[in-house]
């Protein structure tokens, strides 16, 4: 059991570096109109489209310096699509401040991203209060009135408020060490079984 967890683990470090190389080729891209291409998680895109600034998310969230703050999230419609945009980090106190609804709408930049799973330990959205954990798909609805797409925008550019988030192909990848802890244990219990066995004869 412990050399088929080491194995599976093996395998999954083969497909998270396949998956760190093709994010950063990808990232390497020049952006493409959005509307002329197959979307896919990490793309370098450019668009226009239409933000709807009174329906805006403030995501709870934490800045690269580990400072607590709100990441901006806005419904856009591109071409009849309605996507999020995620437009970056502003600290607490730049909450509902007309400063940072400042943004080019004919000329968009960013990079698409999947939509990653809900922390279910997260506590629950506020939406009364426009204080968010999570984008829950059905808080979304409820508090917009509309589906949106499995893509979320990055929003990238030369902002200050909000200040963009950076996208990288830093993920996390610990299954070589899974794999060195799972084949460590099979042989320690191996060597074990053996010693035992040749004592007792």
């Amino acid at each position: 059991m412990l050399f088929s967890l080491g194995s599976w683990q093996l395998y999954r470090l083969k497909w998270k570096l396949d998956l760190i190389s093709q994010i950063e080729e990808s990232l390497k891209n020049s952006s493409i109109e959005l509307s002329n291409i197959d979307k896919k998680n990490y793309l370098r895109i450019k668009t226009s489209g239409k933000i709807d600034f009174e329906k805006q998310i403030y995501l709870y969230n934490l800045n690269e310096n580990g400072k607590p703050g709100f990441e901006v999230i806005n419904p856009i419609l591109i071409n009849n699509d309605n996507y999020l945009i995620n437009r970056g980090w502003i600290p607490f106190d730049k909450k509902d401040q007309s400063e940072i609804n400042s943004i080019n709408e004919k000329d968009i930049i960013g990079t698409l991203k999947i939509q990653s799973k809900a922390n279910f330990f997260k506590p629950k959205n506020d939406i009364e209060k426009n204080y968010w954990f999570t984008l829950d798909r059905k808080d979304i609805f409820k508090y917009t009135g509309k589906e949106f797409s499995k893509y979320i925008i990055y929003l990238n550019g030369d902002y200050s408020q909000p200040k963009p988030k950076v996208i990288t192909a830093k993920i996390s990848n610990n299954h070589k060490k899974y794999a060195i802890t799972w084949f460590s244990m099979a042989i320690s219990i191996l060597l074990i079984y053996l010693y035992f066995r040749k004592k007792n004869y």
